[in-house]
């Protein structure tokens, strides 16, 4: 009988461990980022401007502090844009049969469909034109959070690959710290 407890507590715990059907960041923003794309071109969407004096200005270096992808976190960044705008946490289902996507990290004002001039509210559904991740482009996302801020486009390279990542799309000041030298 005690083999039996034992057997289906440890059922039990692992079942609670098991593989969560939707993609959601923890507390620090992370994804699973299996179908994240790099858009090495650094491509800018129409009417986002350059911020006059950001806190971490281009051709600067940064350690980022979120993670967002997978050997971001820590990693020594170069600073290649910084644009004021509206910064969007939204959560979405993929138009090409993705799983769901909880609580991404950051789309644009810009990246939205017919967006406005004001910032859209917590709640709200708005279609994505961003392409950050597959399936991402024209899908309708629920704005969970919105941030008047400075986002920063940056390079940096993996810090479990190596592998060099230009022109990722967006981190803000809160989530890089400056580089001690």
């Amino acid at each position: 009988m005690r083999i039996l407890m034992i057997l289906l507590a440890t059922v039990f715990v692992l079942s609670a461990c098991g593989n969560n059907e939707s993609q959601t960041q923890d507390s620090q923003g992370a994804n699973d980022t299996e179908h994240m794309q790099h858009d090495e071109s650094g491509k800018l969407s129409e009417g986002l401007e350059q911020a006059d004096d950001p806190e971490f200005p281009p051709g600067s270096k940064a350690i980022i502090q979120a993670d967002h992808m997978e050997g971001m976190k820590g990693a020594e960044a170069t600073i290649v844009g910084a644009f004021d705008t509206y910064a969007y946490e939204v959560t979405y289902t993929p138009t090409n049969g993705g799983k769901h996507v909880d609580h991404h990290r950051w789309v644009i004002q810009e990246e939205l469909k017919e967006p406005g001039d004001h910032p859209l509210e917590p709640g709200i559904e708005a279609t994505l034109e961003a392409d950050h991740m597959e399936g991402m482009k024209g899908a309708t996302a629920i704005v969970e959070k919105v941030e008047d801020t400075t986002v920063y486009m940056v390079d940096y390279a993996s810090t479990l690959t190596s592998e060099e990542v230009k022109n990722h799309k967006w981190l803000t000041a809160e989530e890089l710290a400056p580089l001690k030298e």
